[in-house]
């Protein structure tokens, strides 16, 4: 007969014996660096210092199987397909309440129902909501003020973040079975959930053409987006050794504006870069270079999708290929051998989908929205390691893969591929 201590701890005591423990390893990282615990004040720190990264992926993960299995399954079930939280962030984002409410201070639900056109009643009712989900509080009777998260929001670029999800995203995701059954297996960008939540419209590039208070509202949420610590430069800075390239010239594909190119020149002197868009994105861009790195850096109005005309050591594609379906993905991938020269490189700065459980249950959720996202939006989709290779070698025999790295708290990778004219 087993004795108790063969038993097995039930997992709610597991799970909260690991945030437990979790917190307590977070505390000496907290005490060692003198930094602040999380709060909601508005004041609170954006982030926790990198060394309790562990820690915290363990706390979250811990807390939210904790928490979900608190609750009995029908309101588990109710919970996961809830929608009605994002009619109070769409309010917040389409009526840009985070403005309305000073910092440190207080307004009342009277002063933003006279600025937003709607009723009191109404404002309160959204916005009673949204405070369940951390946005704002509720200081003093009627009167609301910020938490960290909505004094956020009063920045635009972030409201403009924030309002992706409510305006753009969960409508196309509504739509998303619907395309399937009507476009089965379409790889084209207008044959989408997109289009159909947009009146068939067409792709979401012709749509942001027609509108471009969407374009405008879709560009200012995904430069938000590209700052996000797992999105960040430093996935493709620091996931890489661009200093194996020595004295080289690197072509950004689809590089918009440089930030990614400003970033590689101040840390790598050696190289020196070419940032290829379209003509409406590159104009004017040189004049936003730090003067040190004119000369460096210059641009270039390229189409990807036509022959590529710049003979480099390198090629950077980042968040290129997963915005298109295969069929378009070969289209790029060999346009670019028209200027290969043997042992070029292609470094794609992308998601690369882990098997599952590899990383913690928060991040992949996140990751896995973002597949079921580009394909919505797009027809597209977040790949593996096996997609990826498959792609590349269905693109062109000669793209031979080298290699995948990663940096700690990145959600994108480096896939190191090489053109090997004698494959």
């Amino acid at each position: 007969m087993p004795s108790f201590k063969d038993v097995p701890l039930p997992r709610v005591v597991e799970l909260a014996a690991t945030v437990s423990n979790s917190v307590a390893k977070l505390e000496q990282v907290l005490s060692a660096k003198g930094a602040p615990w999380p709060s909601f004040d508005e004041d609170a720190p954006d982030s926790l210092p990198k060394e309790a990264t562990d820690a915290q992926n363990a706390v979250i993960d811990a807390a939210a199987e904790l928490y979900d299995l608190m609750l009995d399954p029908l309101t588990l079930v109710y919970k996961n397909s809830a929608g009605y939280h994002l009619t109070g962030i769409q309010a917040i984002g389409r009526y840009e309440i985070a403005s309305m409410v000073p910092a440190g201070g207080m307004v009342s639900y009277g002063e933003i129902a006279k600025k937003t056109g709607l009723s009191e009643h109404i404002v309160r009712r959204l916005l009673r909501h949204a405070m369940t989900l951390r946005f704002f509080c509720e200081p003093q009777p009627g009167m609301v003020a910020h938490t960290k998260a909505s004094k956020l929001l009063s920045r635009p670029e972030i409201n403009s973040f924030m309002s992706f999800n409510p305006e753009i995203g969960w409508p196309s995701a509504l739509k998303l079975l619907d395309a399937l059954e009507k476009w089965p297996e379409s790889q084209e960008p207008d044959e989408t959930a997109f289009s159909l939540a947009n009146n068939n419209e067409g792709s979401v590039y012709e749509v942001f053409a027609r509108y471009p208070e969407k374009a405008l509202r879709f560009a200012a949420g995904m430069s938000t987006f590209a700052v996000l610590p797992s999105f960040g430069l430093s996935s493709a800075v620091d996931g890489y050794d661009w200093s194996a390239l020595g004295r080289a010239q690197v072509v950004d594909v689809g590089g918009s504006q440089g930030s990614m190119a400003v970033a590689l020149a101040k840390r790598y002197p050696e190289l020196s870069l070419v940032v290829q868009d379209t003509p409406e994105v590159v104009e004017g861009a040189d004049a936003t270079l730090p003067s040190e790195l004119r000369g460096r850096i210059s641009f270039m109005a390229h189409d990807f999708f036509k022959s590529q005309t710049v003979r480099a050591d390198a090629y950077l594609l980042r968040t290129i290929l997963h915005n298109w379906s295969d069929k378009y993905c070969f289209l790029i991938l060999r346009a670019l051998v028209p200027a290969l020269k043997h042992g070029a490189k292609i470094l794609i700065n992308e998601i690369c989908l882990s098997t599952p459980g590899a990383i913690p249950a928060h991040l992949e959720r996140d990751i896995r929205s973002h597949d079921l996202g580009m394909r919505a939006l797009f027809n597209a989709q977040e790949r593996d390691l096996q997609e990826w290779k498959d792609l590349l070698a269905a693109a062109d025999r000669r793209f031979v893969f080298q290699g995948i790295s990663q940096v700690p708290r990145s959600a994108l990778a480096v896939i190191e591929v090489i053109w090997d004219e004698n494959a």
